[in-house]
C-alpha cells in the first residue's frame, strides 16, 4: 500500500453484503498474497489481471464470491500500470445444500439449465444481472 497509496474501484453490482458504488479496496485483509510459484507459473489473481487489461475489458462480472479479491486485483492494476475496469459481482446460483455451483463439483451447469426449461433471461435473474 506505501506503492500504491489508497485504492478505489467502480462496483454496478452488490458485494455479499450489498456493497456497492465506489468501494475502497482494502488488500491488507489478505495478507501476503501469492502470485506465482515454482510448480504453478501465475496465481488466480495475477492471470485475470493481465488478462483482462490484455483484451481490453471494461467491465469484469463475477460472483459475489470473488468481491474482495478486488482489492487485491486493484493493487495488481497499479504496480504494473494496468488499466482499472468497472467491477459488476452478482449473486450466486446456489445448490439446494446452499453451496456454490462449481465445475469442481460437478454442480448444474448452463446448459443443464436450459434442458429444464430456463431461458437466458431466467439464468441473469437468478444471478441479478440486468435482463
Amino acid at each position: 500500500m506505501e506503492w500504491t497509496g489508497p485504492l478505489r474501484w467502480n462496483e454496478t453490482g452488490a458485494g455479499p453484503s450489498g456493497e456497492s458504488c465506489d468501494m475502497i479496496a482494502e488488500p491488507a485483509v489478505w495478507g501476503d498474497v501469492i502470485v506465482g510459484r515454482k510448480e504453478t507459473p501465475t496465481s488466480y489473481h495475477l492471470s485475470v489481471v493481465i488478462d483482462d487489461a490484455l483484451q481490453g475489458v471494461t467491465q469484469v462480472v463475477r460472483g459475489q464470491d470473488l468481491f474482495w479479491s478486488t482489492s487485491v486485483h486493484r493493487v495488481l492494476q497499479v504496480l504494473l500500470d494496468l488499466p482499472a475496469p468497472s467491477y459488476h459481482h452478482h449473486r450466486l446460483i446456489l445448490d439446494s445444500d446452499g453451496k456454490k455451483l462449481s465445475k469442481s463439483t460437478q454442480a448444474t451447469g448452463l446448459r443443464e439449465l436450459r434442458s429444464q426449461g430456463l431461458t437466458p433471461a431466467d439464468v441473469r435473474r437468478l444471478v441479478s444481472v440486468a435482463v
